[in-house]
């Protein structure tokens, strides 16, 4: 590992992000699942290195999160950020996973759970992803909603995603996220992305349209002393979005698929993932590149913009 600063209860922080938090300046989390769980090789590792540039480009110091070697690590340097890229043996990390995970030393790769809490832990406020977990189709049965969920709502962490995964039930999400007291706001939308498309349908009851406004709505939420987090839901890119109907339609087919497979359990999402990607010709997989980049771009502008606020 590079050289590090250790924080407070395992966490340790590379060089150039802990200089940036002394210096106040802006720093914007990424999560590493999508790395090691989310997209194929050798994507996983471009676009990556592809979101820590935007950040840079930016104005800010990106952080990617991981656990290795039984350290909670903020900021992964390009040899660790290769090993996440490349092997095999990567634990996926959420919450309930973190210390069974740190205690065997296994290399992990965190979720949207567990890097907003790190990263909340560390002093980063901006977190930029794809999509945020959510409650699953068939919850009746089942009882699968994503710790994301639970997660946002006691951690000060924004989070700049594209909404929810797809494959979720996306109104029963955004419900829950009201319930749980976390404010979605459309950035530049008043309607709540559906990942790889622009468009759901559902409308929501908050919208920003810059940077400023968005860093304006994290210091009110977290002034008031509302200990929430935010969701920024911010539309994929126009070139590489696919149409509500299409989408649905390819949704659709891959849950029947699924469904006369008697696919269950957790092989479920990586398995619908899979389904669109064949069924829509590669497109998803270039939408979910497209908007993961695109929300690290918009993720370094908030957060120069709340350091901003923060300064004066």
């Amino acid at each position: 590992m590079d050289a590090e600063v250790d924080l407070d209860k395992g966490i340790f922080v590379h060089e150039e992000v802990a200089a940036a938090l002394a210096d106040e300046t802006p720093v914007v989390a990424l999560e590493s699942t999508v790395i090691s769980h989310g997209l194929p090789q050798p994507h996983n590792l471009e676009t990556a290195r592809g979101m820590e540039a935007a950040i840079r480009a930016g104005g800010a110091v990106p952080a990617t999160i991981a656990v290795f070697n039984g350290k909670l690590v903020v900021g992964t340097s390009a040899g660790e950020l290769a090993f996440l890229a490349e092997s095999t043996d990567v634990a996926k990390v959420s919450r309930a996973d973190l210390a069974a995970v740190v205690a065997s030393g296994r290399a992990g790769a965190t979720t949207v759970a567990t890097t907003a809490l790190i990263a909340a832990r560390a002093g980063i406020r901006v977190f930029a992803t794809g999509g945020i977990g959510g409650v699953h189709r068939g919850v009746e049965e089942t009882l699968d909603i994503s710790a994301d969920l639970s997660e946002l709502a006691r951690t000060p962490v924004a989070v700049v995603c594209a909404g929810a995964k797809a494959i979720l039930d996306l109104p029963r999400t955004l419900e829950m996220l009201e319930t749980l007291g976390v404010p979605v706001a459309g950035y530049g939308t008043n309607e709540l992305p559906a990942f790889y498309s622009r468009e759901s349908g559902l409308r929501l009851q908050c919208r920003v349209d810059s940077a400023e406004e968005a860093a304006r709505l994290m210091a009110t939420q977290w002034g008031l002393g509302l200990s929430a987090g935010i969701v920024f839901a911010n539309p994929p890119p126009v070139g590489s979005a696919l149409g509500r109907h299409e989408l649905e339609g390819l949704i659709a087919k891959a849950l029947a698929s699924a469904a006369a497979e008697k696919i269950q359990g957790k092989r479920v999402t990586p398995y619908l993932l899979e389904a669109l990607s064949k069924g829509s010709g590669g497109r998803t997989l270039t939408a979910n590149i497209a908007l993961l980049l695109n929300n690290a771009r918009v993720a370094a502008e908030i957060a120069v913009a709340y350091g901003a606020i923060r300064s004066v």
